[in-house]
């Protein structure tokens, strides 16, 4: 199934599932995140909104990946990268910052993989949230100290 018929499928439209699609255009659905884990994704995206100009934020970015279709938790899209591709169901280059809230049933492998992913579809930073808000900032090299993109995203997101 493509990921078109995956978006205009009126049956799947309804389920309250996250869903994605595997490389073989296979569906992949799992539960609604947690609140707390839209906290932290609404948190961050939030904060994106203020600290960078030049482009938006946004929550459950679809991307197509050699692994099939991922829901990005938090994205920033710079403007010119935004309006490349206006009418596509999902993103066939990555969002300049992808960012991944960890969740109770992630593996580090699984978060890694995503890693992986976003950065061979063209990401330029991938940033992790943990489970208490703490921020893991990563570039094409590996772990970088801050973000390069946004130098003042803080190092810890906090909830009220």
């Amino acid at each position: 199934m493509t990921w078109t018929e995956i978006c205009e499928d009126k049956l799947l439209a309804v389920l309250p599932n996250r869903i994605e699609s595997d490389r073989w255009g296979n569906i992949v659905m799992s539960p609604p995140p947690r609140f707390r884990h839209v906290e932290f994704q609404n948190e961050i995206a939030e904060a994106l909104r203020r600290l960078i100009r030049g482009g938006k934020s946004y929550t459950e970015c679809p991307v197509q990946t050699s692994e099939g279709v991922k829901a990005v938790d938090v994205a920033w899209i710079s403007r010119e990268r935004r309006l490349s591709k206006p009418n596509d169901p999902m993103l066939l280059v990555a969002p300049e910052i992808c960012v991944e809230v960890e969740s109770p049933s992630n593996s580090p492998d699984e978060l890694m993989e995503r890693k992986r992913l976003y950065f061979e579809k063209g990401a330029q930073e991938f940033w992790l949230c943990d489970q208490n808000g703490g921020m893991t900032f990563f570039d094409h090299a590996g772990e970088i100290p801050q973000s390069k993109l946004c130098p003042d995203f803080p190092k810890q997101v906090l909830l009220d």
